[in-house]
């Protein structure tokens, strides 16, 4: 009983000196917060304008900085204040601000401005008052010029980090040209600089670049008129609304269209309303379904505890209740609020990383002022090297002051955002979900046309085309041993080429003709063939030629077959005969076989224009490419149909041999022939050199009427100054005489006073006429002259 009591006295006493503790650290609270020292941070957050990020994100900030003064292990002798104000995204507004935070005290240890266009202005104007920038929302590229902006950090990183994100997704979807449209300032001008110099390198062509100050109205009907649709937008959350407002009105959205867009817009920006615009809700939502986004992670999807011992969850939780339960969609800078959680922190753990270094120095923290460059240089060290934790992920930055992150990537489905991949840029690996949803099925299309089945036409054309090879070698090339397998081959590659080009061309036209003139009787969809059943078609007719040209080789295998021309005449220097010999491939049943081959693939051929025509008439978008197909149909019978009558009209041997024939191995040939009782090549020789005779003997006597006309000629001027001498009796008689006779008779009375060269001339005409009389007769031309 004693021991009892003695247990409950010791612990009344425990409790009253917890009590009397909690008490006692309440009471000194005040004090020990009242002697710290302060050091104030100069912020400038955008409450409103073109991206009113402070709305979100400077709760985070005010979030971080409890936690910091809270903590003992964190600048234990110093207090963080922030002195804000409203930059509404504005330059001018922001110069303004500036000169007050600089000239005004206190003392600001460290500037934090917002978007971009205020960032540049204040970081180009903090080296001159030794300050450190470290900003939670710039993404401009210009900020990482470390000769412009030597002590510029920041937790968001560069813009540029979106482009390999784009360009990766280009090469993806298989696009080569695009098109842009941006907003005039800065960071978006330097963002598509870069973008420009990577499509270049990847192949991709920028077709359409346009921009506005203010206005989009004129750049987005230059988009529409210069058929632009792939389409990367670059512009702050006021102006997206403007342009997909002019968008709308331009119809410049839907199947043909795919719109990228930054990510760091509030989630329902579409849906908020804007008087500078004239679109109503459902506009602006019609508009925009379907673009894409790219963006950098923000919020750490693991869940881990970071240097501020919170989870992204756990803080995402603390936030909105700061925000007193606001939608996040309508927040501005919702989804960049972590970055400016953790940029707190990052200035929080730097400057208490300084504490040591700076005391061996001889120096404080509240020594700074805008002369001292030894604490910025110390800042900016620390800085440099932070590696943490944060509810962002792991904050890290480079040697241009940039945060390293992986990208976002999100597609508007339904008028929400869907994450559908994310990419790491240093390392180059996509992770893709493979929920991206297209308006129309824009992918459905591509797969309906079966693209596979136009490999399998290509892959065919090339075998057949590959067939010209074995036709066009020479037989003097081959061995005889081979010459049958070169036949084979060839005979293979035309086959089995002919099977995949048009019959994967026959099978895409039958499916057309199947599902889009057959009609349900209910009236209800019509119908869809699977795809494989597409593939079994064309491995169907291939089987079919295999099994055929296999069957034809083990039953009638080609084998070499030696054809025997006409010998040809002998050369006038050369004592020999030319006997041309032709070797082909060939079979006993040749013709039996190529009339099975072309008559099945004859009647293929027919069936195939019938089902184009059948089609020609067939319009959708499912299969854009039918009628392409149907036309290269009727082109292949037209050319099979040319082909047939020129082979058919023309004989191209595959080997022609002549073989040189000496006069002693021709006269054995001809004795041998007259032995065997053959004696048709003997009569076709006989033939020709009569022919030959006949040629020449025509000549002769052509050239002896030719001479015999001249002569008659001479002979008749001759008798005609002969009797002009005359008396004219004589005269007459004689003229009538020489006019009532022949041109050609010669009067004998005459003969003597006739010239010696005319005398001469006759007699050579009349021997060499009893000559040619002769020689006709022996050459028996009567028999072949005409």
């Amino acid at each position: 009983m004693a021991s009892t009591e003695r247990v409950r006295t010791l612990g009344r006493v425990w409790r009253s000196l917890a009590l009397l503790y909690a008490l006692l650290i309440f009471l000194s609270w005040p004090c020990a917060v009242a002697g710290k020292k302060k050091l104030y941070i100069g912020a400038l957050f955008p409450m409103s304008g073109g991206w009113p990020g402070g709305q979100a994100c400077l709760p985070a900030a005010q979030m971080a900085l409890d936690l910091v003064n809270n903590r003992t292990d964190i600048l234990p002798d110093y207090e963080l204040e922030l002195i804000h104000y409203d930059s509404m995204c504005d330059p001018g507004e922001a110069t303004k601000l500036l000169y007050d935070l600089l000239y005004t005290e206190p003392i600001k240890i460290v500037l934090m401005p917002g978007c971009s266009s205020v960032s540049t202005l204040v970081a180009e104007a903090a080296r001159m008052w030794n300050l450190i920038v470290f900003s939670y929302g710039s993404s401009s590229p210009a900020l990482s010029n470390r000769q412009r902006f030597p002590t510029f950090f920041r937790t968001h990183p560069s813009a540029t980090l979106h482009n390999p994100t784009r360009v990766r997704l280009f090469q993806k979807w298989g696009w080569t040209k695009i098109a842009t449209i941006q907003q005039t300032t800065e960071v978006f001008t330097s963002t598509l600089d870069d973008l420009e110099e990577r499509v270049k390198e990847a192949g991709i062509e920028i077709s359409v670049r346009q921009s506005f100050l203010t206005d989009p109205a004129v750049a987005v009907k230059n988009l529409k008129r210069q058929d632009a649709r792939i389409i990367v937008g670059l512009f702050y959350e006021t102006e997206a609304r403007k342009v997909f407002c002019e968008v709308f009105k331009e119809k410049l959205y839907g199947k043909k269209y795919v719109w990228f867009l930054i990510g760091w817009y509030a989630d329902n920006w579409f849906k908020i309303k804007d008087p500078a615009i004239n679109c109503t809700v459902e506009n602006m939502t019609e508009a925009v379904e379907g673009h894409v986004t790219t963006e950098i992670v923000m919020l750490n999807p693991e869940t881990v505890r970071g240097a501020s011992n919170l989870t992204s969850q756990e803080f995402l939780a603390q936030l909105m209740s700061r925000l007193g339960g606001k939608n996040p969609e309508e927040t501005g800078g919702f989804q960049e609020a972590p970055l400016a959680y953790d940029a707190v922190w990052a200035l929080a753990l730097a400057l208490n990383k300084t504490v040591a270094p700076l005391r061996a120095k001889g120096w404080t923290l509240e020594d700074f002022n805008y002369n001292n460059k030894e604490i910025t240089a110390e800042i900016y060290r620390a800085l440099n090297t932070s590696s943490f934790e944060g509810v962002s992920g792991h904050v890290v930055f480079d040697a241009q002051g940039s945060r390293m992150a992986w990208t976002l990537i999100e597609q508007l489905q339904g008028g929400s955002y869907k994450k559908i991949g994310y990419y790491d840029s240093t390392k180059g690996n996509l992770s893709w979900y493979g929920n991206d949803k297209w308006i129309g099925k824009r992918n459905q299309y591509i797969q309906n046309s079966q693209p596979y089945l136009n490999n399998m036409t290509a892959v065919g054309c090339v075998l057949a085309l590959a067939a010209v090879f074995p036709l066009g070698i020479d037989g003097l090339h081959v061995h005889r041993s081979q010459f049958p397998v070169v036949c084979q081959f060839r005979l293979w590659l035309l086959g089995l080429g002919f099977s995949l080009a048009y019959g994967s061309m026959f099978t895409k036209i039958w499916w057309v003709h199947t599902v889009f003139t057959k009609k349900d009787e209910k009236k209800e969809k019509r119908k869809h063939l699977e795809p494989w059943k597409l593939y079994a078609t064309v491995a169907v007719l291939l089987a079919i030629d295999v099994l055929s040209l296999l069957i034809w080789q083990i039953v009638d295998p080609l084998h070499i077959t030696v054809e025997k021309f006409t010998k040809e005449a002998p050369k006038e220097d050369l004592d020999v005969l030319i006997q041309p010999l032709l070797e082909h491939c060939s079979s006993e049943k040749m013709n039996t076989w190529l009339g099975v081959v072309y008559g099945y693939k004859g009647l293929l051929l027919l069936l195939g224009i019938f089902l184009a025509y059948e089609t020609k008439s067939i319009s959708t978008e499912k299969i854009n490419d039918h009628r392409a197909v149907g036309m290269a149909i009727y082109n292949v019978a037209v050319s099979l149909t040319a082909g047939y009558f020129y082979i058919c009209s023309t004989k191209r041997p595959h080997s022609v041999i002549r073989r040189l024939i000496t006069r002693g191995e021709w006269q054995s040939e001809q004795q041998d022939t007259l032995k065997t009782g053959s004696s048709n090549n003997n009569d076709e020789e006989k033939s020709r050199q009569l022919e030959r005779e006949n040629r020449e003997l025509q000549k002769i006597i052509q050239e002896k009427e030719e001479r015999v006309t001249e002569l008659r000629n001479q002979l008749a001027e001759r008798q005609a100054l002969r009797s002009r001498r005359r008396p004219s009796v004589q005269n007459q008689n004689s003229v009538s005489s020489s006019r009532a006779e022949p041109p050609s008779y010669s009067p004998t009375t005459d003969k003597q006073s006739l010239p010696a060269s005319f005398s001469n001339s006759s007699n050579l005409y009349q021997d060499e006429g009893k000559l040619s009389r002769n020689n006709c007769h022996n050459s028996r031309l009567p028999l072949l002259y005409k």
